[in-house]
Formats: structure tokens, sequence, C-alpha cells
């Protein structure tokens, strides 16, 4: 993760410190409440550890500090984020202005949102294969798509996962992992908190990366459809 420059000036030390002391605090005091090791908040407010943003979240829950000041303090430049937000990054917007968020973010080398997304998509994985899960594809996909807006790169693949996953031809496998990146956009998740990050289908890209890979990756040409 690149941080700004102010990283040493604004360490999450100076901001979470005084507060601890404030509030009589201590470091095995906060673990209990936050669940973070004793050894991890040490190290993260010394500045030998990079704080990641569920750690983030746990702290300013606990201390009632605003996550925005914890996110700035840990070096993340939220300026560039608004500035995004302020160019209207929509749905409608092209996937390569997409990945430029995720350079800018470093939102997928955060190990636990991965899990988080990867865990529910395991969870829609099941649900599709029942008749009450694929329903809900087929009934709610093309209302969706209106609420989001019907065009543009993202939406055009989406559109495209769901033409195969109604298809005569698809595998069983290919349903399954179709039909769990289709629940994902469906329903909605918010695994990264909207308020950290101001565009609101950030969970549903990654989530759709996340679902094109695996489904590439299909381990037999047979079970493999052209997917372009």
């Amino acid at each position: 993760m690149s941080l700004n420059e102010n990283k040493k000036e604004l360490g999450i030390g100076r901001i979470i410190k005084p507060i601890l002391e404030e509030k009589s605090l201590s470091i095995r005091k906060l673990s209990k409440i936050t669940g973070i090791d004793t050894s991890t908040i040490s190290r993260i407010l010394n500045g030998k550890q990079q704080a990641n943003i569920k750690h983030l979240e746990k702290l300013s829950k606990a201390l009632e500090i605003p996550l925005e000041n914890l996110l700035i303090a840990s070096g993340y430049d939220l300026n560039n984020v608004k500035e995004k937000k302020q160019s209207k990054y929509n749905y409608n917007n092209k996937i390569d202005d997409i990945e430029d968020i995720f350079n800018f973010s470093n939102i997928l080398e955060d190990d636990y949102i991965n899990e988080q997304i990867k865990g529910e998509l395991d969870k829609y994985e099941q649900y599709v294969l029942t008749s009450e899960g694929s329903s809900m594809v087929h009934n709610n996909f093309s209302e969706k798509i209106k609420n989001v807006g019907e065009t543009g790169a993202f939406v055009d693949k989406l559109k495209e996962m769901y033409r195969l996953f109604c298809s005569d031809n698809i595998t069983t496998k290919e349903l399954i992992i179709l039909g769990s990146g289709l629940l994902y956009f469906i329903i909605s998740t918010d695994i990264i908190p909207d308020f950290i990050f101001p565009i609101g289908f950030l969970d549903d890209v990654i989530a759709i990366k996340i679902v094109l890979n695996k489904f590439s990756q299909l381990s037999t040409e047979e079970d493999r459809h052209s997917y372009n």
C-alpha cells in the first residue's frame, strides 16, 4: 500500500494514544473490546504495522473516532476518492476506470475483505442450486439492471453472464459459478462500507472479478464455454 507523505506526522498512534489516556483504557482492554490482538495493536500504534481496514473499523467503533480520520492517519488519501466520487463513477463507467479505483485503494490486497466476499459467493453457489435461488436470479436480474443503468462495460459483462446462465448448454459447474456472481449483484451485501469508499458498486465489481477469474479456471475444456 502506498502511504501519503503525512503518515509520520498524522500517525494513527498520535490520534489513539491520547484517547486511550482520556478513557483510561489500556491496550489489553482495547484488545478485549475490539478483538484485535494486543501485540497487533501495539505495533499499529507504534507505526511498526500497517492497520488494515477491518482494524480501523473496529478501532473507530471502540474509541468513537471518525473512521475517515483513522484512514487518513493510516495513509489513505481520501481526497482522491472524493475526486472519483465527484466524477460520478457508476455502473456505466468503463472497466478500465474501475481498475484505476482498484489501483488507488489497493482494496484487493486486503485479505479480510477478499475472504468476506468469497464467503458470500460460496453461500450463493449453494443457494443458486435451489429453486428459490435460481428464481431470484431470473425474476430480479432485469429489474436490478434497470435500477443501475442498462449500458456500460460492467453492465454488459453482467448481461453476458446472465445470458450464459440462462443457456440450455450451460454446465452445472458454470451455472454455480456464474449464478453466485449474479446473486451477489442482485442481493445487497455491503462488505465494504459505503462511507469508506463512496462508490456504491465496488463490492459488486470485486465479486464479479473473482467470479470471472474462477470461471476462466474451470479445470477441463469440456467444462468450459467460450466467454469473451
